[in-house]
C-alpha cells in the first residue's frame, strides 16, 4: 500500500549530514565541558567545522550550534550559556554583539501551505554591539541593528533598526538609544 503523502526529502546531502552529526560528537566531547577560559580552543574546533570567524569572539561551552558552516561570529562577539544558534540558514553575529543567556536565533521554519511543509530557510543578522537580553526568540529572515537592544523574553518576529531599546512579544522599539 502506497502513503498518499509526498515523500519528505532532505535539504542536507548524506556527507552533510554525517558532518552534522560529527559535529555534535565533537562538541559534546571536546568542548561543552572545557571551562570558560579555553575559548580559543572551542573556536579553533568550530573553526574546523566551517564556523567562519573574524577576530576574537566567545562562545560559552554550553552553547548549542546545529549547523557549524551556517554561522559567522565577528570578533567579541558573545553566543552566551544555553543561547542556541539553530542555523539551519546562515546566522551573523557583529562586532561585539551579545546574545545573552538561552536565547533562540531560529533561522528555520516550515511551508505550511504544502503538505510537503518544505522548509524554509532566512538569514539572522545581529549587528554590531546589538544586546539580545536573556531568552530573546529571534525569527527567521530578522535583521537586528547596530547599538540595539532587545529586552529580555522578547519575541524579534521583523527587523529592528539601529541605536534603539526594544521589548515585546513581538518586540517593538520604545525609544531611541545614543548612537556609540
Amino acid at each position: 500500500m502506497k502513503s498518499a503523502l509526498p515523500d519528505f526529502p532532505s535539504p542536507w546531502t548524506f556527507r552533510q549530514k554525517i558532518i552534522i552529526f560529527l559535529w555534535g560528537i565533537a562538541w559534546a566531547l571536546l568542548c561543552s565541558w572545557t571551562p570558560k577560559p579555553l575559548n580559543k580552543w572551542r573556536l579553533l574546533v568550530m573553526r574546523l567545522f566551517g564556523v567562519k570567524i573574524d577576530g576574537l569572539p566567545f562562545v560559552h561551552p554550553r552553547a548549542r550550534i546545529q549547523i557549524p558552516w551556517n554561522l559567522t561570529l565577528h570578533d567579541r562577539a558573545c553566543l552566551g550559556d544555553r543561547a542556541n544558534a539553530y542555523s539551519l540558514g546562515e546566522i551573523e553575529l557583529g562586532i561585539a554583539s551579545t546574545v545573552a543567556q538561552e536565547c533562540y536565533l531560529c533561522t528555520g521554519t516550515h511551508d505550511m501551505q504544502d503538505r510537503a511543509r518544505p522548509l524554509l530557510t532566512a538569514k539572522i543578522t545581529i549587528g554590531d554591539w546589538a544586546f539580545l537580553g536573556a531568552r530573546t526568540f529571534v525569527l527567521p529572515g530578522v535583521t537586528i541593528g547596530n547599538n540595539c537592544v532587545v529586552g529580555a523574553c522578547s519575541v524579534v518576529s521583523k527587523d529592528l533598526p539601529p541605536d534603539c531599546y526594544a521589548i515585546g512579544t513581538p518586540a517593538t522599539v520604545r525609544r531611541a538609544k545614543p548612537p556609540l
